[in-house]
């Protein structure tokens, strides 16, 4: 007679990695197959045990992407903006609201810790942006760089990718738009204030939070708030237009802190401000509610509760007359905040579009490219 002994298997509990915005890396939401880590009954204990606990440093790796273009046309009715150009895919600042991380389910990777992880540069990008403005036929837009993930992430230090795409654009005298969270912005001012002078260019900066803590939390990779105001004078001081970007605005969590970083922008020289409020498309509602219960159990249900009291009863709603903003009283309530924080502060509202009339294209293939 033989004795089977079984033990039950339960799924490991996914636990932050140091300096990464995503607490797993589940499928992305176009895979077949999906897998976890469980526990099979053998776990040690002791010291063993709890070396288990310990996540691994995980390590940034570049990829080439081979797009054959690289600006983007835009139709969405509720983005100011036509045309957009992003020089990378993924972004290592590894904000866990990123309403990108999706996108990079359709790489074959996953929109958690693979999103800030394995990041696509476009080594090409310059010389491709350069055909596309000599393009017979092309006519200027504004155009907003990093619309997608951020331009002045991390790896844009040694790559500077974005720095030889606005080059290009300030020779051909071409309208340009940034949003960023980086402090890195600053280093290419010698570029953006002449532009400037000609009114072809306007900064935004994203802030979130004034919290140290909550930001690296939020956003590990990112540029410390502190950082992202003295970015802010920095450009202002330069004479370079930048807006400040409270998004998102997160329900129970941020969204408190609206007025005091709007009161701190103005103070530093923002011009204009914006806001958001948070968007959990597709994967990223499942990451984002891993990551509240793993770093902010106390409040999860409460902030998870207000975020669908924004959308109808669901964390996302993507129809387009409400998905920045919401709906409902508590968006209500956001956007009446904002208005009022608007005026109490002195933000000027600088709505000076853009030039386009300065355009000239980059010579095609040794000639002045004419016909344009």
């Amino acid at each position: 007679m033989f004795l089977y002994c079984s033990f039950m298997d339960y799924e490991l509990p996914s636990l932050p990695h140091h300096g990464r915005g995503a607490v797993s890396a589940p499928a992305g939401r176009f895979e077949r197959l999906e897998t976890s880590a469980v526990d099979d009954g053998w776990r040690q204990t002791g010291r063993a045990a709890d070396d288990l606990d310990e996540t691994p440093r995980l390590l940034t790796h570049l990829h080439t992407d081979t797009s054959r273009s690289v600006i983007n046309h835009v139709d969405s009715p509720d983005i100011g903006f036509l045309r957009s150009i992003n020089p990378y895919r993924g972004c290592e600042h590894g904000c866990i609201y990123c309403f990108a991380r999706p996108s990079h389910s359709y790489l074959g990777f996953s929109a958690g810790l693979d999103f800030e992880t394995e990041i696509f540069h476009k080594p090409d990008a310059p010389e491709i942006l350069k055909r596309e403005l000599a393009a017979r036929g092309y006519k200027p837009y504004p155009i907003m760089l990093g619309s997608n993930t951020d331009c002045y992430q991390p790896v844009e230090r040694d790559l500077k990718l974005t720095r030889a795409i606005i080059e290009i654009l300030a020779e051909a005298r071409h309208p340009v738009a940034i949003i960023t969270k980086s402090a890195l912005v600053a280093r290419d001012i010698d570029i953006l204030a002449p532009m400037a002078e000609q009114g072809l260019v306007r900064v935004n900066i994203s802030v979130t939070t004034l919290d140290p803590t909550l930001a690296r939390a939020m956003e590990p990779r990112a540029a410390a708030p502190y950082k992202r105001l003295e970015t802010i004078a920095a450009l202002a001081k330069a004479g370079i237009p930048v807006h400040v970007m409270t998004a998102p605005m997160i329900p129970g969590l941020n969204d408190m802190e609206m007025e005091r970083i709007m009161q701190a922008a103005r103070e530093a020289g923002a011009a204009g401000a914006h806001y958001n409020v948070v968007r959990l498309p597709y994967e990223l509602k499942h990451l984002f509610e891993e990551w509240l219960r793993a770093h902010y159990p106390d409040r999860a249900e409460r902030v998870l509760s207000l975020i669908r009291q924004t959308r109808g009863g669901k964390l996302y709603d993507a129809g387009f007359s409400q998905r920045m903003v919401g709906q409902g009283p508590y968006a209500d309530l956001i956007a009446q905040r904002f208005d009022l924080a608007l005026k109490r502060y002195g933000f000027p509202g600088d709505r000076t579009p853009l030039r386009m009339d300065l355009f000239r294209p980059p010579e095609r293939d040794g000639q002045l490219a004419l016909g344009f």
